[in-house]
């Protein structure tokens, strides 16, 4: 039958689905392991760059156990907090494995957020103390939000403690996540006070090239486990230095960033998330290591993601179809 539509999916239609946080941790977690068996394909990726600390990145990947093939399209502006828009945005496109078809064209932001907090839980479930149970989450925005959630999935949370550059943004967040996950969380004037005391640690500012980082040695607790997803922005090498173990989610990726003039003070990863999960390093072996997982965001992840998303809105009647 030739093809002569493709489905779209608005963020309301992919929030409609209904796919859960729990079903994504699994679907990532499977995929790091299809990774660390190396029956995968993604290549580094290529962008564009129109204003400074900006991007505009092309994510293909490829997972065949999932039949999912295709590209995201996806920005990052620090400065469109300041014109009322978000920070990240973006568009996916999946593909036919067999034909090359595009099937599917959806937005990439609810998608982004979600599978990157499912990927902080995935590395916290190999690299965190199991009875981990206060975190410390730096930036109270989309991904802040939605690592506290996954995070929340995974162990049983105490205590949270926020901190954002606007206190007010901090107090929200304060407000509403502790509502959604019933767990006492509090907002704090520094950093600091947001890490010395947690199990679990996020950054989740913007990436920039050239930081100003402020978290120092020994902020990280022995024995806490840490991810920043804002790359290295907030950490100085020294603290990452600190880590006992400090790992990524792609070991190729790492490297074609550091390539590009980013993480100029950060220690060479042992390990990348696929490598942990598949068995092939260790993840936690002692009670009192610091552990870092620096996670850049991956295509597959994406694509685990963006697959169920596709597939139960074509059993729900989600979405709009367009002429091809």
């Amino acid at each position: 039958m030739k093809p002569d539509s493709v489905l779209y999916l608005s963020r309301e239609d992919i929030i409609a689905v209904g796919l859960s946080m729990p079903a994504i941790i699994e679907a990532v977690e499977s995929m790091f392991r299809e990774k660390g068996e190396g029956r995968v394909e993604m290549p580094p990726k290529p962008g564009i760059h129109t204003q400074p600390d900006a991007f505009i990145h092309a994510m293909p990947a490829y997972i065949p156990s999932l039949g999912a093939a295709g590209v995201k399209w996806i920005s990052g502006y620090p400065g469109n907090q300041s014109r009322g828009l978000p920070y990240i945005t973006g568009l996916l496109i999946l593909n036919d494995p067999e034909t090359g078809v595009p099937t599917a064209i959806m937005d990439a932001t609810w998608i982004t957020a979600q599978r990157t907090g499912a990927a902080t839980a995935v590395a916290a479930r190999h690299l965190a103390r199991p009875d981990s149970d206060t975190v410390g989450i730096i930036a109270c925005g989309v991904q802040g939000r939605s690592n506290l959630q996954a995070l929340a999935c995974v162990f049983a949370l105490r205590k949270v403690w926020v901190y954002d550059v606007q206190r007010p943004v901090a107090e929200a967040f304060a407000a509403q996540m502790s509502a959604a996950l019933d767990v006492e969380i509090e907002a704090v004037d520094a950093p600091r006070a947001a890490i010395v005391a947690a199990d679990l640690v996020v950054t989740s500012g913007p990436i920039l090239k050239a930081p100003t980082p402020v978290i120092d040695v020994d902020w990280l607790a022995p024995g806490a486990f840490a991810c920043p997803v804002d790359f290295d922005s907030y950490w100085k090498g020294a603290a990452l230095r600190q880590a006992d173990k400090l790992a990524t989610d792609d070991m190729g990726q790492f490297s074609y960033y550091r390539a590009a003039g980013y993480f100029s003070d950060t220690p060479e990863p042992y390990a990348d998330l696929g490598q942990i999960v598949a068995g092939q390093q260790p993840g936690r072996e002692g009670d009192d290591e610091r552990t870092i997982a620096i996670n850049l965001g991956l295509a597959l992840e994406d694509m685990a993601t963006a697959m169920p998303v596709y597939e139960r809105a074509i059993a729900l009647g989600i979405g709009t179809r367009l002429p091809l």
